[in-house]
């Protein structure tokens, strides 16, 4: 596979090229080594579709996740404990998890347990392969790399995605580049307030 595309949000690209830049050689070497036409295995069922030799998002998230693992890109989670107060969310967003529980039991409320997780993350670096719907690309770019980022876990957030000439030989309803981009950068320059990277892949 290639890269055709990449967005750099908030100089999320020019940190990884001045600080990271073994990391994304790493990233570029993963995503070249993917065999897609291997991965073409799904026949459509839909309407408009069927019979049709699909790329199967399963099968590619397999070669990404088995090349990743390879250079020790890991799975984290990132606990922290939730509750009904707004002032008391302000107060202990930032705290380490045990301390949040404390500070909202001493203020007499219930603490409600909650995580993040993120497939793979190597040095401060968190890295998302996304062949899903639309609403995991969001929950990726406005809610799981942002709370690695606040909990000072990571520095920078990548997001690999279709572009629409690979989406359009998958099931229906996966996100792609440049949708995503365009949700992106109608938030404006500051939002999300993280680190991020974009990137278009195709065959």
């Amino acid at each position: 596979m290639i890269i055709e595309e990449t967005y750099s949000h908030l100089n999320g690209l020019e940190f990884l090229l001045v600080h990271k830049s073994e990391l994304w050689k790493e990233i570029q070497c993963v995503i070249s080594s993917i065999d897609a036409e291997s991965c073409k295995i799904k026949i459509s069922k839909e309407k408009t579709m069927k019979g049709k030799m699909l790329y199967s998002p399963i099968a590619l998230n397999k070669e990404f996740k088995k090349l990743l693992r390879n250079h020790l890109w890991q799975e984290s989670r990132v606990k922290y404990w939730v509750t009904k107060s707004e002032k008391l969310i302000r107060r202990t967003l930032t705290m380490p998890s045990e301390q949040q529980k404390k500070e909202i039991e001493s203020a007499g409320e219930s603490p409600i347990f909650s995580y993040n997780q993120t497939d793979f993350i190597k040095d401060r670096v968190a890295l998302e392969v996304q062949f899903g719907k639309y609403a995991f690309v969001a929950y990726d770019l406005f809610v799981k790399h942002l709370a690695f980022y606040i909990g000072d876990h990571i520095d920078v957030g990548i997001e690999i995605l279709p572009m629409k000439s690979l989406q359009t030989e998958m099931s229906s309803g996966i996100a792609y580049y440049e949708g995503e981009l365009y949700n992106v950068v109608r938030q404006g320059r500051g939002v999300p307030a993280v680190p991020l990277v974009l990137i278009g892949i195709s065959t």
